[in-house]
């Protein structure tokens, strides 16, 4: 002999259905901004090591260049 659920019964489990809907919403969009800044990093990280061999290339540029040699008087 099944009763019928109460209100407040189908009320709680219908909380229940929305919380977990939610968790689960919140967590693919707490993971998608993850995702988006370690792409961000990367961009960021490749931009930096680039920057970094400009400026070991140009270094090693201007040292290779014979020094100018000084008058004495």
């Amino acid at each position: 002999m099944n009763k019928p659920p109460s209100p407040e019964t189908l009320a709680r489990l219908e909380r229940k259905r929305l919380a977990v809907e939610e968790g689960a919403k919140a967590m693919q969009e707490v993971l998608a901004a993850a995702i988006a800044v370690r792409v961000n990093m990367e961009r960021l990280r490749a931009l930096r090591l680039a920057k970094e061999a400009n400026g070991v290339k140009t270094e090693i540029a201007t040292s290779n260049q014979p020094n100018a040699k000084r008058k004495r008087f």
